[in-house]
């Protein structure tokens, strides 16, 4: 037997996109158009990052590859032959959010539509609202509306103060955001409101409620914490997460995994705060990882700090800093280990507006034991969940293939 890491980069997609234009995205490359605005020096900020993207480590995975497989993005001078199993992926769920990159990730596309609150103000229907004040004991709400996590705080959160109105708002997911101070209004009490709503949103569909705490006593010190919680549908059939757990092995999730699976399948969850802390995370957790388990890690900072505030250069510098740390990683694989880096969707952050991109997203494999090959463009996000779970040898699911030698379609090195 042996071990699975499952690292997922929060919206680093890698552009081509076959129904991109079918979501309004055409021309979406977060990776490409990153790589570009560095190049051209847009991608500089003092005292932060400046010149073109450095990724010697990824690079080395064949992230330069598997973008120049999904979108032709050119391969750098004098490329070298990536050190694992490189590719791309495509998603064939009906969203382009997290829940639907994830449980794809995870062997189980997304079928379904999703519910979505119309771009109105007000947003929500007032029985949603009547039925959360009634059920909550909130004297109302504020917001209500499509808005992004800071700036809304910025708008609405001394007023909050004053009422104890808690603020609610949506994106073009498939979510209620709501945010309240954790003192002022408690987070204890904010968890509790958000359980309440998930429940009466159950049957709009609705695929997460969102519980967005932040401190400070004014519009120029309001900040969000690291208490976020996400309260999400259940997976609508077994996950990798759940046939792991089923044969006796340790799910370890960190970040927001549990909340994304809805906490089901997963034996440890290991909460963090920021993309290097959940890297500190994720190496403690492959310490403790035995054979057969996996650790399975959501680097959100890409997602929630970067992509959807639409600021390259603090996109450029996370990946650079994320790429510095991969060796730590690499470091602690043994022989039969393997470590997957991929994502869930794109958010293009040159892109128009501020939400998810629909994407390829790259797949690099790694491990002491596995060739150097290609195997091309995955049809599913639901292959990478085939491939851990051939790995780790449990039976497979009902979605997906196997890309490792022997248990599925192996393309020879490209």
């Amino acid at each position: 037997m042996s071990r699975a890491f499952l690292f997922v980069l929060d919206s680093f997609g890698i552009g081509g996109a076959p129904d991109a234009k079918e979501f309004g995205d055409e021309g979406s490359n977060t990776f490409g158009h990153i790589v570009e605005a560095c190049a051209a020096g847009t991608g500089d900020r003092a005292g932060l990052r400046s010149g073109p993207l450095h990724l010697p480590n990824l690079k080395a995975l064949g992230l330069f590859h598997a973008a120049h497989l999904a979108s032709d993005l050119p391969l750098p001078p004098e490329p070298l032959v990536p050190s694992g199993l490189w590719g791309a992926a495509e998603e064939v769920s009906k969203g382009k959010d997290t829940p639907s990159g994830h449980w794809e990730i995870a062997g189980v596309p997304v079928t379904f539509n999703w519910g979505y609150f119309p771009q109105q103000i007000p947003t929500f229907p007032d029985s949603l609202v009547a039925d959360a004040m009634g059920r909550a004991h909130i004297p109302g709400i504020l917001g209500n509306k499509h808005a992004s996590g800071t700036d809304i705080i910025d708008e609405y959160g001394e007023e909050h103060i004053r009422t104890g109105k808690p603020i609610f708002y949506t994106s073009t997911d498939s979510v209620i955001q709501i945010a309240a101070h954790e003192v002022h209004f408690g987070l204890d009490r904010l968890y509790e409101l958000c359980a309440v709503l998930r429940e009466l949103v159950d049957p709009l569909d609705i695929g997460r409620v969102i519980a967005r705490p932040f401190i400070g006593e004014t519009r120029e010190t309001f900040t969000r914490t690291g208490n976020r919680r996400d309260y999400s549908v259940p997976p609508p059939e077994p996950t990798l997460l759940d046939r792991l757990t089923d044969a006796g092995r340790m799910v370890i999730a960190i970040g927001k995994i549990g909340d994304i699976y809805a906490h089901r399948g997963v034996g440890q969850v290991r909460k963090a705060n920021g993309n290097m802390a959940l890297f500190d995370e994720t190496l403690v957790a492959m310490d403790d990882a035995q054979d057969g388990d996996l650790v399975f890690t959501n680097f959100v900072d890409f997602d929630m700090l970067y992509g959807h505030r639409r600021d390259v250069p603090g996109y450029a510098a996370a990946l650079e800093a994320f790429d510095r740390r991969l060796p730590e990683a690499l470091a602690k694989l043994r022989p039969g280990d393997l470590m997957v880096l991929t994502a869930d969707h794109g958010c293009d952050p040159t892109y128009k507006g501020t939400d998810h991109t629909r994407e390829r997203v790259p797949v690099l494999c790694y491990g002491p034991d596995l060739p150097h090959a290609s195997f091309g463009i995955r049809p599913t996000f639901a292959d990478i969940g085939e491939t851990v779970a051939a790995h780790l040898g449990i039976a497979p699911g009902l979605h997906g293939r196997s890309f490792l030698k022997g248990t599925g379609d192996i393309a020879p090195n490209a």
